[in-house]
């Protein structure tokens, strides 16, 4: 079979159901507020691994501390400190997940998916009051939502460095798992940037902290009580207990300045639906690589296809840098402004070449 055949019959595949980018394809992913299989579509960093936080120092044993260790403790400290700032989201008759107060006037944090196309929700406080909240805005390419409620001087969470997390510190998640309010558990990091497949989301911090439907949105801190991620799924299989992963706060941050200032997300945009290669698809269709991204599909009037780019080439690299899955080619793209261009190397029927891309401004999601 040569290259021209081999890509039709890899074209007809991804017609037929094996889409990424249309659809979440997050096969065997749990959203932690609701427990079910996720829908299926696609959803990154730069390695974050730097000098770990000096760990904190442990509270002196006093007659209600006696007998504890000093770790015990120091969850005891964290979980008493940030349980005042995280709330409950819920959309009245459909769900709740968690969030985490960024702001003395209001504003939360919590997932995209938590709020989902709702403009108001319900938000509980730790004291005991419902208010109601108005979401301002988000990013479900990196799910995360900005909510805001008409409250001062509430209590604020404090925020971490996600960028210097190392693997095997503490980590504690706080939420609301099935209703039962600032509920606490706690693990370590267990891995940092993470891509884990069928998810749709990249550069994730991966936990062993319990995380279970309700936690969505809500803070995954370490020792010192500063929130370093946004709990947002839970990966299962069977036999597992699950593996719990949180978007970094530094891109959860970000998000959030943009929708305070502009009341959006601009984010560049190349209007492709991908899939991973992967090596059994490789071998069941000669391909010439077993790592890259395919074009699954491409939109009309796209900046990629405008720039030639069509189903079944494999994009291998991205400005230089290689690309061996979509986590990759995501986490390039967010380092771009609209405007910006980009050179994809691209592999298909008729060899290698590099084609320049003209970034555009994502549509409004």
């Amino acid at each position: 079979m040569d290259m021209t055949r081999k890509a039709a019959a890899l074209g007809l595949v991804l017609a037929l159901g094996g889409g990424i980018g249309c659809r979440d394809g997050r096969s065997g992913a749990e959203r932690p507020e609701t427990g079910q299989v996720a829908p299926g579509g696609e959803r990154a960093t730069a390695t974050r691994v730097v000098e770990a936080p000096a760990p904190a120092a442990a509270p002196a044993a006093n007659g209600r501390d006696a007998g504890r260790t000093p770790s015990e403790r120091t969850i005891i400290e964290v979980a008493r400190a940030a349980s005042p700032a995280v709330v409950s989201v819920a959309q009245p008759g459909i769900g709740s997940g968690s969030g985490i107060i960024i702001r003395a006037d209001g504003v939360i944090l919590t997932n995209a998916h938590v709020v989902g196309d709702a403009q108001v929700v319900e938000v509980g406080l730790a004291d005991g009051r419902r208010l109601e909240g108005r979401v301002l805005g988000g990013d479900p390419s990196v799910d995360v939502a900005v909510v805001r409620v008409e409250a001062k001087g509430l209590p604020v969470a404090v925020l971490g460095d996600s960028d210097r997390l190392e693997v095997g510190q503490a980590a504690i998640a706080i939420g609301n798992p099935l209703g039962l309010d600032r509920t606490v558990t706690s693990g370590v990091v267990s891995a940092v940037n993470r891509d884990p497949r069928g998810i749709g989301l990249d550069g994730l911090i991966q936990t062993d902290a319990a995380i279970s439907p309700g936690n969505s949105g809500g803070p995954l801190l370490d020792s010192r009580g500063r929130v370093i991620g946004i709990n947002t799924v839970v990966l299962r299989a069977p036999g597992s207990e699950g593996l719990g992963f949180a978007i970094p706060i530094d891109l959860a941050t970000d998000v959030a300045e943009q929708v305070l200032e502009t009341g959006r997300v601009h984010r560049a945009f190349l209007g492709i639906a991908l899939r991973d290669v992967e090596p059994q698809l490789a071998r069941q269709f000669g391909l010439p690589v077993e790592e890259g991204v395919i074009v699954a599909g491409v939109g009309r009037d796209t900046p990629a296809a405008r720039a030639g780019v069509q189903p079944g080439l494999i994009i291998t690299g991205i400005d230089g840098e290689k690309v061996t899955r979509s986590g990759d080619l995501r986490r390039a793209l967010r380092a771009h402004d609209p405007g910006d261009r980009v050179t994809l190397h691209l592999l298909g029927p008729s060899g290698e070449a590099d084609v320049e891309v003209r970034l555009a401004e994502a549509p409004p999601l």
